[in-house]
């Protein structure tokens, strides 16, 4: 496995005004010169499914992009998030990504990590943990598969608020930012073997060192911070290019 590895989370695909989504795909086109190996932490997309013959519509460049990269022989590693959760065989076998289990234990630049995107993590939100069980279920995803992606996609993509927070400009952090912080330095108390505990999920970057060389990382969005975080055996660099073009 890499030395060196890109992480990246919530860039909400399909949601995001085009010039983020433009600024997203530069950053892939470059991300080679980064790293070898990329981490997706959850919501790369703003709404995923995958149908058995239909695909969503509108994320040509960024899988082709992916695609590419692979070929070239970078290591994605892809972790589903609460808006996409429910990837499959597409993004495994025609675009080359590894598709991951959420939480996951893996080396992550030389370091164990312990990585999950976060929904759900933590004191409190028992509903949304209770809602997410739902969701995640066989029967759930089999009775999505048979309504028409006309109407089932249209309808998830309103569900979500992502584009309605973008386009008016107002605060994309999660409140549960400092509650999934505490979440962290109590598993890295817990777990001394670990290095890392890397979440997603709340668009707030942070990079704290919880121990002497022992971090929790949140690498932060695409929504808002365009940011990103390069992860090896000597350093940990969180990035923010608010700015890309």
């Amino acid at each position: 496995m890499s030395q060196r590895t890109v992480v990246i989370s919530d860039i909400h695909l399909g949601a995001i005004p085009p010039d983020r989504e433009t600024a997203f795909l530069s950053f892939l086109h470059r991300v080679g010169d980064l790293a070898d190996d990329l981490l997706i932490n959850g919501d790369l997309f703003d709404f995923w499914y995958e149908y058995g013959q239909v695909i969503p519509r509108g994320q040509l460049p960024v899988l082709s992009a992916l695609h590419e990269l692979k070929r070239s022989g970078m290591t994605i590693r892809f972790l589903g998030g609460n808006h996409d959760a429910w990837a499959g065989s597409f993004l495994a076998d025609e675009v080359g990504l590894e598709v991951i289990d959420d939480p996951a234990e893996i080396r992550v630049g030389g370091r164990l990590a312990l990585v999950a995107h976060g929904d759900g993590l933590g004191a409190g939100d028992r509903r949304y943990r209770a809602l997410r069980r739902t969701l995640r279920s066989a029967p759930v995803r089999w009775a999505f598969r048979v309504i028409h992606p006309d109407l089932g996609i249209p309808l998830a993509r309103r569900a979500s608020r992502t584009e309605m927070r973008a386009r008016d400009g107002g605060p994309n952090t999660s409140p549960r930012s400092d509650e999934l912080e505490r979440h962290a330095r109590a598993l890295l108390s817990d777990r001394p073997d670990l290095d890392l505990v890397i979440f997603g999920h709340t668009h707030d970057p942070r990079l704290v060192e919880v121990e002497d060389g022992r971090f929790y990382l949140n690498s932060g969005d695409w929504t808002n911070h365009s940011s990103y975080t390069v992860v090896t055996p000597e350093e940990i660099e969180l990035v923010e290019e608010a700015a890309i073009t």
